[in-house]
């Protein structure tokens, strides 16, 4: 008689090879994440300590000699605050920016009916591939008289090209063509189609979207470099970039209080990049379960 399932073996015997196999991936992928999460856990303990701490190398798994100063230095600092608030503004209505314009390009490119849909795809990718180059686009923004304004942080880096194909194949592969119809035979247009049928059901690419530009705008350092001469327009990383520099120019430095500064500088750093990095680790829990969703699913070649 045959055996019923209740007395099959519950799992398949795994060979000694398979178990070495399984060894060494776990082996590696320990391995991996402390060699990431390593520096990062020590940027957090070494923003309370001591510099000299820090500097002399006995920093390593705990804080030694706890402290707080460094916060409190943060705080006391003006021109932090003020790249932390350009920031903050550069991200939001950069954000907003970036969707508009990605949205507004990818749904047409998405509908069969757009004319000249796959050439216009083709344009678009291209840019992918090849661009104008810096020296005329820094020439055309300044032409457009964008230069040191809030606009040179915002227009010039209006749609990436990736998110935007990554989002037009997500209307091609997750939005029902037959949605769209019923809604044009009750007399919707387009834009009334997009709003009111497309994007309300689109919340994974758009919490993706969401995560991707605002990352990129909260970490932007290089266009103001470029683009802004004003130091009161300066974001967030230019003044942790200009904090990095003073240390390495004081270390080789002499006079008067420089040991001093020079502790102040180290002692700041670390500080600054928890400081800048908390915002956006807020943020991703309440994208993380779109997130993937999101990016396989627009991933699919449309």
């Amino acid at each position: 008689m045959m055996k019923s399932a209740a007395h099959r073996p519950s799992h398949i015997r795994e060979s000694v090879g398979d178990r070495i196999f399984q060894a060494v991936i776990l082996f590696l992928s320990v391995l991996l994440i402390l060699v990431v999460a390593y520096p990062l856990y020590f940027t957090v303990i070494a923003s309370f300590s001591k510099p000299e701490d820090v500097l002399l190398g006995r920093v390593l798994f705990w804080p030694k000699n706890f402290s707080v100063e460094s916060y409190q230095m943060v705080i006391a600092e003006s021109s932090i605050w003020m790249g932390y608030g350009n920031t903050i503004l550069y991200t939001v209505l950069g954000t907003a920016v970036n969707l508009a314009l990605t949205t507004m390009m990818a749904y047409p490119l998405s509908c069969k009916e757009t004319p000249f849909r796959g050439t216009l795809t083709f344009v678009a990718s291209f840019t992918m591939l090849f661009s104008g180059g810096l020296i005329p686009t820094y020439l055309l923004v300044r032409q457009l008289g964008m230069y040191n304004t809030i606009w040179a942080m915002l227009l010039p880096t209006g749609i990436a090209t990736y998110n935007m194909l990554v989002m037009k194949n997500f209307f091609q592969s997750s939005i029902p063509g037959e949605l769209k119809e019923a809604a044009y035979l009750d007399g919707c247009t387009d834009l009334q189609t997009l709003f009111r049928v497309v994007l309300p059901l689109s919340g994974s690419i758009i919490a993706v979207m969401v995560l991707f530009y605002a990352v990129a705008h909260w970490n932007e350092y290089f266009n103001a470099l470029i683009y802004l001469k004003d130091r009161s327009r300066m974001p967030l990383q230019v003044i942790l970039r200009e904090i990095l520099l003073q240390n390495q120019e004081l270390a080789q430095g002499d006079g008067t209080g420089l040991y001093e500064k020079m502790m102040a500088a180290e002692t700041m750093k670390y500080a600054i990049i928890i400081i800048a990095s908390v915002p956006v680790i807020c943020l991703y829990p309440f994208v993380q379960k779109h997130f993937v969703k999101g990016v396989m699913v627009g991933a699919i070649k449309g």
